[in-house]
């Protein structure tokens, strides 16, 4: 799959406004600028496993398409929802646990880069990885 493999973030895009939008304070939001994530995409069938490393943390995510799954964000927010393939995107659908506002993400294979969009009460920022 085109997922598949190993990709460091190399720029975003109104990734503050985005972070500011969902309560993150600014100390918080100018770490996150420069965390140095790496994610580690396998997919097998119909399950995938994501391994996240970044200045803050390691955490593994295993789920299974369109299966509901709790995720805590590096800053502590607390997510339920689901990620689903739909053509040659993956859409992840979610709510926060603290409000039950909706926070969607889109991952896409543009070219040689992994982009990553969230979408978050009207604000969208974009996180581009490329092959590390």
């Amino acid at each position: 799959m085109a997922f598949d493999g190993t990709w460091k973030v190399d720029r975003n895009e109104n990734y503050d406004q985005f972070m500011e939008k969902m309560g993150i304070n600014m100390v918080k939001r100018k770490l996150a600028a420069h965390d140095n994530l790496k994610i580690t995409i396998t997919q097998t069938g119909n399950k995938m496993t994501v391994h996240e490393s970044s200045t803050f943390r390691t955490v593994d995510i295993e789920f299974e398409f369109g299966v509901n799954f709790s995720y805590s964000l590096a800053d502590g927010t607390e997510l339920n929802g689901s990620w689903n393939l739909e053509g040659n995107k993956l859409i992840g659908k979610f709510k926060r646990v603290d409000n039950g506002n909706e926070l969607n993400a889109v991952r896409e294979i543009v070219g040689d880069e992994l982009v990553q969009t969230y979408t978050y009460q009207g604000v969208e920022a974009k996180r581009i990885f490329k092959r590390a």
